[in-house]
């Protein structure tokens, strides 16, 4: 008896799914990442924590995470000012270094579900 099988190989299909699954993972890690600054920002009137933002850069799969007023950048690296309790200078580079494990664990997460289909 002869048995024979048939592979078809989709490799194209198989990019496209691991690059949607890589955005939707960058997409996903960089809103967890401004959630867990803007608990650290700086707080008077909130203006700071309104004013950030995640993008995405899907061409070179590049995620960025911005606060946007003229005082953002000083507050984030003046370390002798005084904030409200658990506000903090560093509220950016503190979070995005803590959650690099989470990070990394979504993007994974989210490129298995693109490979699973």
């Amino acid at each position: 008896m002869t048995q024979s099988a048939r592979l078809r190989w989709n490799g194209g299909a198989i990019v496209g799914g691991t690059r949607a699954g890589a955005v939707r993972g960058l997409r996903i890690s960089a809103e967890h990442v401004l959630a867990e600054s803007r608990k650290r920002v700086p707080i008077e009137e909130a203006t700071l924590e309104r004013s950030g933002t995640a993008t995405l850069d899907e061409p070179s799969l590049k995620a960025a995470i911005a606060y946007d007023t003229p005082y953002a950048v000083r507050q984030h690296e003046e370390l002798n000012y005084r904030h409200d309790a658990g506000r903090t200078a560093k509220y950016l580079e503190g979070p995005l270094a803590e959650q690099a494990d989470t990070v990394r664990a979504i993007i994974a997460a989210q490129l298995r579900r693109a490979l699973r289909g």
